[in-house]
Formats: C-alpha cells, sequence, structure tokens
C-alpha cells in the first residue's frame, strides 16, 4: 500500500535535529507515571513507548518542574537535582529504538501551580482554577529561576533526550513574566515589552551556557492570552523575530491561560484547529520552524496545514492519548481505524485537574500500558483464544456494548451483538445530536469498523427472549443494555396538563414538544444539553436542578462551553431546587429562599435520575450461561466508565474460562 498524506510524512530539520515526520506529540501534564520524588518510573516509560511504537516523529515529556515552587502538579517529572538523570536515561534508551526524536518540556508553574508556595513576577493570584496569592520573586531570585532552567536541560541533555521545549506560554510563570496581566513589577523585569520579555532571553541564554549552542530548544509561546490585558499577537510577532535572531530551533505556537476565554485546552464545542490561524501568522513572519496546534485530530486538516504552510509541524496532544498508533494508520491510509479524540476533556484535564492521574475516555489503556504490551497482550489472546473461543452474546450496541464485542473478538471468542433499536449508539448516538457534540459519533464509526473487521455480526430491531437464546446458546451473555431516565414523584406532576417526556425521547426525535414554555426536569449533563437542544428550536427552557451545581459529570472545560451557548438561547437555569410542586401548566418552587412560579408550561421534560435497565438478566434464570453486566446497565455513570467496563471483559471471559 502507497503512502499517504506525503505531506505529513516527510523529514524536518529542527536545529541540529532531523524529526521523521511532521506530527509532534506535545507536552501534557498527565499526573502519572513517577515516584515519590518525580522520578519517571516504567508507567511513564511504557505510556511514551507505546507513542514512539505508534509512529510520532517527536514527543514531549510534560510538566517537567525545573524547580520545586515551580511544580505545577503533585505527580510529575522534577528536573531540580541531578538524581533524576538516571530515570530518564533509562527511559530514553527505552525510546530510541523507534525512531521518534525525544525531548522534554521545560516549566515552571508559576502562580498556577497547585501548593501552597506559589511565586510568580507580581503578587497577583491565578484569574481562574487554582487558589491563592504568589509571592512575588526578588531580582535574585529570578536569576536563581534562570539557573534551575538551564540546569534542568543540562540534565535532560544529560540523561540523552534530542530536544528541549521552554514552555512560556498557557499562563505558566515565564508567561505570567511577558503578560501585563500578571507582571506589575517596576524594576527590569517589568513595565515595557523589552523588559518583560527579558526573564525568557535569559533563560535561554544560560540553557546555552549549559548545553551548548548545538543542542536544539524550541520556544512554546502563546499567540494570544485571550485575557484582559494579557499577551497579544503583535507582541508574540515581536517576539517571534528576536528569537528567530536567537536561532532557537522553532516556535511551537498556541494560546490561553487559565481564565482566558478560549480554554486552552477546549472542548468539542470549539472548533477543530482552533489555534492554527496563530501558527499561521507567526510563520508569516519568521523563517524558523513553526509548530500549530489546537484540536488536530484528522489526517486530512494535519496535511491541510503543512501543504498549504500555515506550520512547518502539527502538534497533537489528545490525539495521541486517544490513539497512539495514530501516525502508523494515517500513513498507510486506514483513516477508518484511527480512535480519535472526541474533545470531552474527562480523562485527559477533568481528571487532572482533580489531582488524579490522567486517562481518556475512549482509550482505557492510557496509563495501563505498563501492566502488559498491548500488541503482545492481543496476540496473545488472539492466538490462546481462537481454538477454545466461547460463544457471547453482547445484548446492547451503545459504546459499553460494542467496546465488549470489540475486546471479546479480537480475544477469539465468537461474538454476536443484539440491538432492539434500528441503529447502534445507544444513549451515545442521542447525546450526539445535541447541538455542538457530533463529534461523539466518532467512537461509535470507530467500533462499529472495527466490530465489522472483526466479522461480528449487529441484528438490529432485535430483542433479547427465549428463542434467541436457544437459536444461539450462547455460553456467555454480556449485557450492556443500557439505563432510562427515571420519573420522579414530584407532587400534582400525574394530573398535570403539560405533556410529559423522557430527554431520551425528544433526542431521539420520537417527542414532538409542543408550544413555546419547556420546563426540564434534571441539570445535569443530559439536563443541559436537551435545554440546548430545545433552545435551538425556539423553545423558552426553564431548567429545574436539585443539586447544587450543573452538569457535575462532565469536564469543566466541556461545561463551560455548554453553559456559554445557553446563555444564547432562552435558557433559565435554577439549581438547589426545592418544594417543587406541578399545577395544571405550571410549577412552583423554592430556589435561593425564594419562591418562583412558572405559568403557561406547555411540557415538561425528564432529565434526572438514571434507572439501569436490566431485566433481560431475568431471561437467563435455569440456564448455564455467564453474565456479565456492563456500562450503564450496571449502574448509571458517565462514558469513560461505560466504554472501560466493555473493554475489561475479555479480561473476566479469560479468568473463568
Amino acid at each position: 500500500m502507497g503512502e499517504h498524506y506525503p505531506g505529513l510524512f516527510q523529514p524536518l530539520k529542527l536545529g541540529t535535529m532531523t524529526v521523521k515526520n511532521r506530527l509532534l506529540m506535545s507536552a501534557m501534564s498527565i499526573n502519572f507515571g513517577v515516584d515519590d520524588k518525580g522520578r519517571v518510573n516504567r508507567q511513564l516509560t511504557a505510556y511514551f513507548v507505546a507513542r514512539a511504537r505508534g509512529g510520532a516523529g517527536a514527543m514531549l515529556v510534560g510538566g517537567g518542574a525545573v524547580h520545586p515552587t515551580g511544580l505545577e502538579l503533585p505527580h510529575l517529572p522534577t528536573l531540580w537535582d541531578d538524581g533524576c538523570i538516571g530515570p530518564l536515561e533509562k527511559m530514553v534508551r527505552a525510546v530510541k529504538p523507534f525512531g521518534c526524536s525525544f525531548g522534554v518540556q521545560l516549566m515552571h508553574g508559576g502562580r498556577q501551580s497547585y501548593h501552597d508556595r506559589k511565586v510568580a513576577p507580581s503578587a497577583i493570584a491565578a484569574p481562574a482554577v487554582v487558589k491563592g496569592v504568589p509571592r512575588e520573586l526578588s531580582p535574585d531570585e529570578i536569576m536563581e529561576m534562570v539557573a534551575a532552567f538551564g540546569d534542568a536541560a543540562r540534565r535532560c541533555r544529560q540523561a540523552g533526550f534530542d530536544f528541549i521545549e521552554i514552555h512560556a506560554a498557557h499562563g505558566y510563570l515565564i508567561n505570567q513574566f511577558l503578560s501585563p496581566n500578571a507582571n506589575h513589577r517596576r524594576d527590569r523585569y517589568g513595565g515595557c515589552f523589552e523588559n518583560r520579555i527579558r526573564f525568557l532571553i535569559q533563560i535561554i541564554e544560560d540553557i546555552r551556557s549549559k548545553c551548548g549552542r548545538d543542542f536544539p530548544v524550541g520556544i512554546r509561546i502563546n499567540g494570544e492570552d485571550y485575557i484582559s490585558n494579557g499577551w497579544s499577537m503583535h507582541e508574540a510577532l515581536r517576539l517571534s523575530r528576536i528569537l528567530e535572531r536567537l536561532k532557537v530551533a522553532y516556535l511551537h505556537v498556541s494560546a490561553g491561560v487559565y481564565g482566558s476565554t478560549q480554554l486552552t485546552i477546549p472542548s468539542m464545542y470549539v472548533e477543530q484547529g482552533c489555534f492554527v490561524h496563530l501558527a499561521a501568522r507567526v510563520k508569516q513572519e519568521v523563517a524558523l520552524p513553526v509548530i500549530a496546534v489546537g484540536r488536530i485530530k484528522t489526517p486530512e486538516m494535519a496535511e491541510e496545514i503543512i501543504k498549504e504552510g500555515k506550520a512547518d509541524m502539527v502538534a497533537m496532544g489528545r490525539s495521541f492519548l486517544a490513539d497512539p498508533r495514530w501516525p502508523l494508520k494515517a500513513r498507510s491510509g486506514r483513516r477508518k481505524a484511527i480512535r480519535h479524540c472526541v474533545g470531552c476533556c474527562l480523562g485527559c484535564i477533568h481528571a487532572v485537574l482533580a489531582l488524579e492521574p490522567g486517562g481518556c475516555v475512549v482509550n482505557p489503556e492510557v496509563g495501563r500500558e505498563y501492566l502488559s504490551d498491548s500488541e503482545n497482550k492481543n496476540s496473545v489472546r488472539q492466538t490462546g483464544r481462537s481454538a477454545a473461543g466461547r460463544r457471547v452474546l453482547v445484548v446492547g450496541a451503545g459504546p459499553s456494548g460494542l467496546a465488549a464485542a470489540r475486546a471479546a473478538a479480537k480475544a477469539g471468542h465468537v461474538v454476536t451483538v443484539l440491538e432492539k433499536e434500528a441503529t447502534a449508539g445507544g444513549a451515545l448516538a442521542l447525546a450526539a445530536k445535541a447541538p455542538g457534540r457530533g463529534e461523539l459519533n466518532d467512537i461509535l464509526d470507530f467500533f462499529l469498523n472495527e466490530i465489522d473487521e472483526l466479522g461480528v455480526e449487529i441484528r438490529f430491531g432485535c430483542r433479547l427472549d427465549s428463542q434467541v437464546l436457544d437459536r444461539l446458546r450462547p455460553q456467555v451473555v454480556v449485557l450492556a443494555t443500557g439505563a432510562l431516565p427515571e420519573v420522579p414523584m414530584i407532587k400534582g406532576l400525574a394530573g398535570s396538563q403539560m405533556e410529559l417526556f423522557t430527554v431520551n425521547e425528544v433526542m431521539a426525535g420520537k417527542a414532538d414538544v409542543p408550544g413555546e414554555k419547556t420546563v426540564v426536569l434534571g441539570g445535569g449533563q443530559a439536563g443541559l444539553m436537551g435545554a440546548d437542544y430545545l433552545a435551538t428550536r425556539g423553545k423558552s427552557v426553564a431548567v429545574l436542578h436539585r443539586g447544587d451545581h450543573f452538569a457535575e459529570e462532565m469536564s469543566s472545560n466541556d461545561r463551560y462551553y455548554l453553559r456559554e451557548r445557553l446563555k444564547q438561547g432562552d435558557v433559565s437555569l435554577f439549581k438547589k431546587v426545592r418544594a417543587l410542586t406541578f399545577a395544571s401548566r405550571g410549577v412552583s418552587f423554592r430556589c435561593d429562599g425564594k419562591m418562583f412560579e412558572l405559568e403557561d408550561c406547555d411540557s415538561a421534560v425528564i432529565a434526572g435520575n438514571m434507572k439501569s435497565v436490566r431485566q433481560a438478566a431475568n431471561l437467563l434464570k435455569g440456564r448455564k450461561v455467564e453474565l456479565q453486566i456492563v456500562g450503564d446497565a450496571k449502574s448509571p455513570r458517565h462514558l469513560m466508565y461505560a466504554i472501560e467496563e466493555g473493554e475489561r471483559v475479555v479480561d473476566e471471559l479469560s479468568s473463568s474460562t
């Protein structure tokens, strides 16, 4: 098979280093893979080996903290003493055989660090996410930080890394010096542009004095901070010209800080390639290699960026989490086999900001690569189970059912899927119909393509009954029948003249919601998405939520954009709702100590608690059939657990054989 996307898979010279293709796995603070001293371990090593094996041209270790005051998150690599060199060297040796250029991103979190020893150019708290006022650095301490960057770079070179990237973006310490929003100093490090860039320039000079001028040093900068009085494109262009004269290896152009109007890590509501225009503008100004980033997820978009000269290289973070083999699949033309990031921000961002290990909704193997080599594991399963494959019946073609079917088929079992509806997807397919959330279909497309290639039959419009069981004689039944909204017990609801629907019926197009005014009962993710769906159809919507917070199951990044969308429609949100009572065409309730009455309402949509659907399990009584229950059928939760449970079914099958 010929090579696809030729622009993307050509080499590129970055300083003294030649990278084999134009795909950079950008640095991510993944918050796992280090010991209690911040030394990298086999978990992080296996994580990078999987992506080097998958064809990345270059990769960056994320969150390399150069100083104890700059450790952004508690479980990131530390680079502030020579004890880090040995473990890093071992990781480099493991990656080298795959021809991937391997680097480290050096950073200091500044006021955006999750601890109480924060320092910054000025004693100004971060505008969002991280709480606490940092201590202002003295001039002597600034020079200490400069030296810390240089020493960290020297350790990285000694460990065998090919290059380093200085993180001067995203609201971290260097960006704080650059930005008038964070830098109110009156000395030689504050005020005019030349003073505000001084810290970065001194860091570059210190690194070169300790690593030599031949060691490639890239710089990540913001094209825009997207915050009041922040760093701007005008200043980014001025700095880019200076960095070109300093002969840095490349410029990696990103955007945003904590609290910016455009989030640094945007969700699916934001267009793909959202920051590429910033890199393209910088590339017009300099001859240096420029790297673009920002929800680049398809080979077609990546190829277009290179071919149209918008950038010389593309950086992808979450796409490499979702599918470590993205480059190999793209290069061989197996586009449909790519497991795409969907921009939900749950495993990669939400978990990390909660100080938990990072992960990925669509790829449960993230962080588990060290437990067993996934390729070898699959081949062992294939050979070990093919002769004695069991007959597995999966009931339900939602995400957990499809994940289970794929995993079982890859392990050599004989799999059949039953789906009572005419199409696959379950609740996930309904969620994909909400405005701005169509990318959720990428998950379904991946699983459907996979199980089609594996020869798994899906019988649509088919329910589980005794006749099916008699005919198929399954040895294992995987129940993935999902969950449905539970109708709440609310005074007056049964006698109301308002038409009553579930959010599932609405999103499936099975309900013609009448009139102009609608009440949505429940302000979780389903309730808010349903409200958005109805608002785009001209409805006036009131969301009544008993909880203290809306859509807590969503990532904060994803929820931010949904809430902004709701502000554009005729949607009223009420939380901490109490004393809820329905009348014939209205509803009264207490909220924040006040009584509210909504009149002339035409319909109510149930979008609160979900109840598992697993009555089909009763059909198995008296039969010698192993039962596995996964996803929402086991317990209603968010998508991350549904897919993970589906994929783990094969482990249960193996242990019970």
